[in-house]
């Protein structure tokens, strides 16, 4: 049974939902140069929450949630970089304020993909330890203006998608063999920036709670095979591990560091790096999840090349799972089960609590009479939100549930084409609009699912 202090969210992020792009001194990002698909929306409108943040947020108390999770733009916060920008402080002041006007604790991430495109320029980003100092830089302005009001905060949103995706880090190197080493090397700085973070944290506010949001791997073998066991097992310590274990512990998996040395990819330290590592715990862990992953030994003819950085080695590859519904946007298939699985296999091994920060399904909804029924996200929510009440019912932390995403947002590669919110966004890709808010079926499930649970 939820509790009385649950906390009821939805999610956004800053580069998917905001667009203002020039507007408000806000510099340019790595996620306003990338290439988009002809034809596809990208981020400088995005949903336009720059102009709608304030109908927005009526639109969260009307929901009933009583958290927002959503990321800073660190462009908005920092202009191009280097120098705090009042009038993107302004904006989020405005959110943050707003939100607990309406009894909505903001809960802000603050690196979820976007960065200043200047720093990829001047030193290759995340490749530099400078960029390390400017984000601890970035960091601390932001816990200094909104850390009187926000005491709950995300640190890195997916470490792991976004140490291999090049359109949105800059790692462009054409050899292959020094852009995996690159990837290494830009995903250890990024954990160097999180602790170093955490550190600051600590001396400003004093009375607040942070951690990374990480993307959930439940993997399952393809089969009960030893080799495809072991697969699995390589598999969790790359794609999740090795993260958590930095987040939490200050260090990396064995099986993954033998291996990065073994291939000349372990990312170079400093002496100094250990005790910050070590010394430096969250609070908590966001928890991303969408569906699990099914993994198999690879074999020597496997074809990697078309899959993510991630993917690409000796040990494993992408298997296929018979047992999960799979549909268009959900190519792995539909896993409610795994949320818990993985929830609990987190706990287990870290014994932090948790916050469900993304869970959603993606969908083409049709705009049908001013309307959208979106029976299929209702069920998808409905089955997850069973599985964090197993979870609470058997004496596990969870702190609350956000579905992704609050409104329609712009996918990375999908544009509008792909929607997960439970408010509709009338836009597509082509024609803004006048980006008009509709509240889907979804929106009016969750918003009475709500209230029941706040009933008891």
């Amino acid at each position: 049974m939820f509790k009385e202090n649950f906390y009821w969210g939805a999610s956004t992020s800053g580069f998917q939902v905001e667009g203002g792009f020039g507007l408000g001194g806000k510099g340019v990002a790595s996620t306003d140069v990338r290439v988009v698909p002809e034809g596809i929306a990208d981020s400088k409108i995005a949903s336009d929450h720059f102009h709608h943040f304030l109908e927005d947020i009526d639109l969260m108390s009307e929901l009933g949630i009583n958290l927002y999770r959503f990321s800073f733009n660190w462009t908005r916060v920092m202009g191009e970089g280097r120098e705090a920008n009042l009038e993107g402080i302004k904006f989020y002041n405005q959110i943050i304020d707003k939100c607990l006007e309406k009894g909505i604790t903001p809960f802000p991430t603050l690196y979820h993909f976007e960065m200043p495109q200047s720093f990829i320029e001047e030193f290759g980003g995340w490749q530099s330890r400078e960029c390390v100092d400017q984000f601890v830089k970035y960091a601390e302005v932001c816990f200094n203006h909104f850390g009187d009001r926000v005491k709950m905060w995300g640190t890195i949103n997916e470490q792991m998608i976004v140490s291999a995706a090049s359109d949105l880090n800059g790692n462009h190197e054409p050899n292959q063999e020094l852009k995996m080493k690159k990837m290494y090397q830009m995903s250890y700085n990024m954990s160097l920036a999180e602790k170093k973070a955490i550190q600051i944290f600590r001396k400003i506010v004093k009375d607040g709670q942070i951690g990374p949001v990480c993307s959930m791997q439940v993997v399952y073998p393809e089969s009960p095979s030893p080799e495809n066991i072991l697969a699995a097992k390589n598999a969790e310590d790359f794609l999740q591990n090795c993260f958590l274990d930095m987040s939490v512990n200050g260090t990396y998996p064995l099986s993954y560091t033998n291996y990065l040395n073994k291939k000349g990819w372990y990312p170079e330290v400093e002496p100094e790096d250990n005790q910050i590592l070590t010394e430096n715990k969250p609070d908590l862990i966001g928890i991303n999840y969408y569906c699990s992953t099914c993994i198999r030994a690879k074999n020597d003819s496997d074809n990697d090349s078309k899959l993510p950085p991630f993917y690409r080695n000796e040990m494993f590859t992408l298997g296929n799972n018979p047992f999960l519904t799979k549909t268009k946007w959900m190519e792995f298939g539909i896993d409610p089960e795994g949320l818990y699985i993985g929830m609990r296999s987190i706990y287990e091994k870290y014994n932090l609590p948790m916050i469900v920060t993304e869970n959603g399904l993606a969908y083409s909804d049709i705009l049908e009479e001013g309307q959208i029924h979106d029976d299929y996200r209702i069920d998808y929510l409905e089955q997850h939100i069973a599985q964090c009440e197993r979870f609470i019912d058997e004496g596990y932390p969870l702190l609350g549930y956000s579905p992704w995403s609050f409104i329609d947002v712009v996918s990375s590669h999908q544009g509008f084409g792909k929607r997960y919110g439970l408010v509709y966004v009338d836009r597509t890709d082509a024609d803004v609009k006048e980006c008009k808010r509709i509240p889907k079926d979804s929106f009016y499930w969750y918003q009475d699912k709500i209230k029941k649970n706040k009933k008891g």
